[in-house]
């Protein structure tokens, strides 16, 4: 994105501004990037108090741990000897009638003692006990989209749940102040960025970054959203760094719904219907592109997604691959998201929808590393 006046012209346009921003960016750079992955923004792992209805609009299944309510009834046996053993010493008199004594009659009854029921002793009842439930894991809950959870650990997780985190996100770019007009908010769960004049009365770029919070090599990175419509709206979810005077950058998600029907990127009405994610193995070195043909991206919410390997990355749209290519890129990059304007969507005017009504509007951003 930051790179895209070097992508094909004929659907890459730019305003001279935009030209003259960019140049001095890449003259006059910012903070140069770490070049270690730093895990070390603290994000809000909200997974377990996601409400009712934002797991609806966001369609994440969430697997709670589950607990085994099973109420185990453990009938001990009572064992009540009530046997009475009767032993009757033989009585011995000296008289001849002793043969005729019914002794040996009471005798034989002690063989009918309950003595084997203490095999059933309760103990053997352990085995029931609700330590056993082999329920899956609650970390199974955040999975990236289509991928197997196992070969995943969650490093970055921002739910939208709580407000803006300003300990995670910034609302500029690193070249750029912030703009006083308020564009952006987060609110029911999600984070929205909306077209808006600012006190100039113009249109301006709303940038909501990681930049010097949290960085990562490799590993999925994904969002949930959905897209504005109208002329010259340019969302954007990407991967950067400004590293000395390179510029490294993985575009995820482009749209341009200011296209029109001849653009192959929206329809007449200016509802997105197509995006592109780009690989920029630096400023002018293009490591692919493709477009990717969709339905109308600002009517639900779809999940964006790439898997950053070592020598290959993988595109996803809804959890299905839509574009791959064997690249290399190694330095650690920020998570980027943003409302631009122009490229191939043009320049806004007064028939672009303005407010909160129609925002770029994102239920969640999460990362994972590979295990």
């Amino acid at each position: 994105m930051f790179n895209q006046h070097y992508k094909r012209p004929t659907l890459r346009a730019v305003s001279s501004a935009t030209l003259a921003m960019m140049f001095l960016a890449s003259c006059g750079g910012g903070s140069s990037g770490t070049d270690a992955t730093t895990d070390a923004a603290a994000t809000t792992l909200a997974s377990n108090a996601i409400s009712e209805s934002k797991k609806a609009s966001k369609q994440v299944v969430v697997a709670s741990p589950t607990t085994d309510t099973t109420t185990t009834t453990t009938t001990t046996p009572t064992t009540t000897d009530t046997t009475t053993t009767t032993t009757t010493t033989p009585t011995t008199t000296t008289t001849p009638t002793t043969t005729t004594a019914p002794t040996t009659t009471d005798t034989t009854t002690t063989t009918t003692a309950p003595t084997t029921t203490t095999t059933t002793s309760p103990t053997t009842t352990t085995t029931t006990s609700p330590t056993t439930s082999t329920t899956a894991p609650a970390t199974t809950a955040l999975a990236p989209y289509g991928q197997t959870a196992t070969a995943y650990t969650l490093t970055f997780s921002d739910e939208f749940e709580n407000g803006f985190n300003g300990g995670v996100w910034n609302d500029h770019i690193w070249y750029e102040g912030s703009n006083a007009t308020k564009n952006y908010t987060v609110e029911n769960g999600a984070l929205k960025i909306w077209p808006q004049r600012d006190a100039s009365g113009q249109f301006f770029n709303r940038t909501i970054d990681t930049d010097g919070k949290y960085y990562q090599t490799y590993g999925y990175f994904e969002i949930e959203a959905k897209l504005p419509i109208g002329k010259g709206t340019w969302p954007a979810f990407w991967l950067f760094n400004h590293i000395g005077d390179r510029r490294p950058e993985i575009d995820i998600m482009e749209a341009y719904a200011g296209g029109g029907p001849n653009s192959g990127w929206s329809d007449a009405n200016l509802h997105p219907t197509a995006y592109a994610p780009t690989i920029w193995l630096d400023a002018s070195r293009l490591g692919g592109t493709k477009t990717i043909q969709t339905p109308d991206l600002s009517a639900a919410f779809h999940k964006y997604a790439l898997k950053w390997e070592p020598n290959k990355m993988t595109f996803y749209f809804d959890g299905k691959e839509v574009y791959s290519a064997n690249v290399s890129m190694g330095d650690p990059m920020y998570i980027m998201l943003d409302l631009w304007y122009g490229s191939a969507s043009g320049q806004p005017d007064n028939t672009t929808p303005t407010g909160k009504t129609n925002s770029y509007e994102v239920n969640y951003v999460r990362a994972w590393k590979f295990k």
